[in-house]
């Protein structure tokens, strides 16, 4: 059994959109955090983001230039998974929304590890019981997903039969040691609570532009002028990333499914992955959908 006091060392296996945050929040808050990733030139992105963040927040003096170095002082980089995992207590898994690619790395992972790591994984749909068995110590693996992280705080704790109930107060401690809001979900079920709700949404919307009913913008305004909110279901599938909405639509069975993971995947062969590379369904960093006359 191990308690936040045990927590030092963070390890972030994969540094795209929410690792990379994931991480910088372990930072802020006095861990040591290491990042995983098979491509070197992932981390030169990560760090860039990093960047833009801790420029803005030492522009609103929440931090100093003291304390910005501080914080690049306590981040680590390696491709090298052996060095990752050497001295890891918690890791926060973030690779690619692929079944196929986290069972790979969670093999490897789990037999390299010292035996009182505990294990996350921040997959938004799969269920930790598909990757427990594969760590080799499945009493240690829970699911502890995360949002935004910095703008949406809240952190999804679901366990799989085999956590063992220790790991879950840990986790809710460890949560809200990072300034996140901790909701556990009691049993395993895709996309926690916030997800699920989100994919019934984002489905809709699909819908209602596969079916030629409107387009995407107009989907957008009606959501954004009825909520009085400054982004709508698209705006939110950028954001997200369309590959990650893809990889969960594309799993299921349903004919509106099939037809939003098309549309879908004809943006992410054009390589439109969203705010991320710089086009998804809109163009960033100015998408119309911030135009002071978008919803006139």
């Amino acid at each position: 059994m191990r308690t936040l006091s045990d927590i030092n060392n963070i390890l972030i296996l994969g540094c795209g959109t929410l690792g990379l945050r994931i991480g910088l929040a372990c930072t802020l808050e006095g861990y040591s955090v290491k990042f995983y990733d098979l491509n070197q030139a992932a981390f030169s992105k990560a760090q860039s983001v990093q960047n833009r963040l801790l420029r803005q927040w030492q522009k609103e003096k929440k931090l100093n230039a003291n304390q910005v170095q501080a914080i690049r002082d306590a981040m680590h980089w390696t491709t090298d998974l052996n060095d990752a995992c050497s001295e890891a207590d918690l890791i926060s898994e973030s690779v690619t929304e692929n079944r196929a690619v986290k069972e790979k790395i969670w093999q490897k992972v789990g037999m390299i590890c010292q035996e009182t790591t505990v294990f996350t994984t921040n997959t938004s749909y799969l269920l930790p019981s598909m990757f427990a068995d594969l760590s080799g110590r499945p009493e240690l693996f829970c699911a502890l997903h995360f949002h935004d992280v910095f703008h949406a705080r809240v952190v999804d704790i679901m366990p799989h039969a085999g956590t063992a109930p220790w790991v879950l107060p840990l986790l809710v401690d460890f949560g809200r040691s990072i300034n996140q809001i901790p909701v556990v979900v009691e049993q395993e079920s895709p996309g926690y609570v916030f997800n699920a709700m989100l994919m019934a949404v984002l489905g809709a919307a699909g819908a209602l532009v596969t079916y030629n009913i409107t387009t995407i913008e107009n989907v957008d305004r009606s959501w954004m002028g009825n909520f009085n909110m400054n982004i709508g279901p698209f705006g939110m599938i950028d954001e997200i990333g369309l590959d990650t909405a893809w990889h969960v639509v594309k799993e299921k069975d349903d004919t509106k499914s099939k037809k939003f993971a098309d549309l879908l995947l004809t943006y992410i062969e054009q390589e439109k992955l969203g705010s991320k590379v710089g086009e998804g369904f809109y163009k960033y960093p100015k998408p119309s959908y911030r135009n002071k006359n978008f919803l006139h």
